[in-house]
């Protein structure tokens, strides 16, 4: 806990957390939620597609969406880390937290093998997807909702809400 106390009070960090500037705790937060949004808006578009809507458009010309999706992930997580390190005492004892990034990281892992099984099938030119190619898209979807909901809900669950009655459910 000392070293977390610590890493709050870097000058960076408490700059970020306490200053006035726009610079700082808003254009962070605007960085993680346009992360988010690049992330997410591709990510279900694919999915999406994936599963079937708009068939008249060819699966394999979004696959140049994924350098794009891995801009928006690295926006999403240093500007992530960057508000974690500003309140780490806070955010790294809430077990939500972890619920989050467990979320990620498999949502991360289901991209990475939709990539791999949807986009590297021949037969996806065709339109083409297979059952376990449908299955990862549903996965991605409900992954990243998760991470999402996660997310947002670290504001109202665990210590940094301040209700202690649900501090004791996790």
């Amino acid at each position: 806990m000392n070293f977390l106390s610590n890493v709050e009070n870097w000058r960076f960090c408490i700059w970020v957390r306490e200053s006035g500037s726009l610079w700082a705790y808003p254009t962070i937060l605007f960085l993680h939620t346009l992360g988010l949004g690049i992330v997410m808006g591709l990510n279900s578009a694919i999915d999406l597609r994936v599963l079937g809507f708009a068939p008249r458009m060819p699966i394999k010309p979004l696959e140049r969406f994924f350098p794009l999706i891995w801009w928006g992930f690295w926006i999403n997580a240093i500007s992530g880390v960057v508000l974690l390190m500003a309140d780490a005492s806070t955010k790294m004892i809430n077990p939500v937290f972890y619920v989050k990034m467990v979320f990620i990281a498999l949502a991360v892992g289901v991209l990475i093998l939709l990539r791999k099984n949807v986009f590297g099938n021949p037969g996806v030119e065709k339109s083409y997807v297979a059952p376990s190619g449908k299955l990862l898209a549903v996965l991605s979807l409900a992954f990243w909702i998760g991470a999402v909901t996660a997310g947002r809900l670290m504001a109202y669950l665990g210590p940094v809400s301040g209700i202690t009655g649900l501090n004791n459910r996790f």
